[in-house]
């Protein structure tokens, strides 16, 4: 006979539980939920969410965890790691636009996190790290003359990505507007006011 692999209550994967939980933390807030309201809202009893995850706070983790991967994903991919880097900022922010689209209520629930805890405080370590491999790339595109050079790259990446992350407060997913048409309007109205500009002659304004 066979070993078979552990599983939960027909219907009610991992995967599942998590989507729950994640959209009762965004809709309650993570600190006002309770197990009983998880297990409640899915119909099951704790001790199936038990055979899951050990914790709720394991639950943020794996969820904060999905959202973090899914944007670091984009800075390791071919095109956010040669050529010229205002291609590859480019391409991380069309990039990071297909996370938020993609892990639209797990993104949310990043952006809420204010580090009340060890895991909010590890989530916050990490998107400081992923704002520092943005703000890098803005002072690299400076440094090769295709970004303007009078806003703070710091200043720049957290406008920049102000933009991005503003997008979960008003993208619905059945809005009839796609991640890449989303990415192509934001880097249109964003990345025209970054690009430096070679200055008209004298001449060619007479």
């Amino acid at each position: 006979m066979t070993a078979t692999a552990r599983r939960g209550r027909p219907g009610h994967s991992l995967e599942s539980l998590l989507d729950v939980a994640v959209a009762v933390f965004n809709e309650r807030g993570y600190d006002a939920t309770s197990m009983d309201e998880l297990a409640g809202r899915l119909g099951i009893t704790k001790s199936a969410i038990y055979h899951h995850v050990p914790s709720k706070v394991e639950l943020l983790r794996l969820a904060l965890d999905r959202a973090l991967d899914g944007l670091f994903a984009v800075t390791e991919e071919p095109a956010a790691t040669t050529g010229r880097a205002i291609d590859r900022l480019e391409h991380v922010v069309r990039g990071s636009v297909r996370v938020l689209v993609g892990e639209l209520p797990f993104v949310t629930l990043l952006l809420r996190v204010r580090g009340n805890s060890e895991v909010e405080q590890a989530a916050l370590k990490r998107r400081r790290e992923f704002d520092r491999i943005v703000t890098d790339l803005v002072a690299a595109a400076e440094d090769e003359g295709d970004v303007r050079q009078d806003v703070d790259p710091a200043v720049t990446s957290r406008l920049l990505f102000g933009t991005v992350n503003s997008l979960t407060e008003w993208y619905r997913p059945d809005g009839g507007l796609s991640a890449d048409a989303l990415a192509d309007a934001l880097v249109a109205t964003t990345f025209d006011g970054l690009r430096t500009r070679p200055r008209r002659s004298a001449v060619s304004r007479a």
